[in-house]
């Protein structure tokens, strides 16, 4: 079973993205072991990029194939994003490591451990926000996986 590590900048507060996640989690149960860690977000300083990073770094476990989603990333549909799973699966990688970053991004050092740089769309959203869209993402890419008609 594929172990999936989500490393998320910043503590979620809001109730409804909370509880929006927590569904997604259920889903995913008997799909993917799941594993959310949050890293703290550091307050807005010139070093703060790179504090967040340090940490995120920490988290990753060692063997992932990392995936990091900001804006300037490769956008894959969702059948293509279950491909790439797949793919990473068929090459013998039993971990995958998704990386959002915080308000101010994901520094370049973090970036750069990436095998895959993922942008969700052009558009800006609240990090958040991007967690519940990654985590159902990850569960309609191992649903069309498993041949559920989730995705239509």
């Amino acid at each position: 079973m594929l172990s999936v590590r989500l490393v998320c900048v910043g503590k979620l507060k809001e109730r409804y993205l909370a509880d929006a996640c927590a569904e997604y989690q259920k889903r995913l149960g008997p799909l993917c072991r799941l594993e959310i860690v949050e890293v703290p977000e550091e307050p807005d300083r010139p070093d703060a990029l790179e504090r967040e990073s340090a940490r995120v770094l920490a988290a990753i476990p060692s063997g992932s194939h990392v995936v990091a989603l900001c804006i300037e990333g490769k956008m894959l549909g969702s059948p293509a994003l279950a491909a790439h799973i797949e793919g990473v699966a068929t090459a013998g990688m039993s971990r995958l490591c998704l990386i959002i970053g915080g308000s101010q991004g994901i520094a370049e050092s973090v970036k750069s451990q990436a095998a895959l740089r993922l942008s969700m769309s052009p558009m800006t959203f609240p990090h958040h926000l991007a967690r519940v869209m990654v985590l159902e993402q990850l569960y309609r890419a191992l649903s069309i996986l498993g041949g559920s008609k989730y995705h239509k």
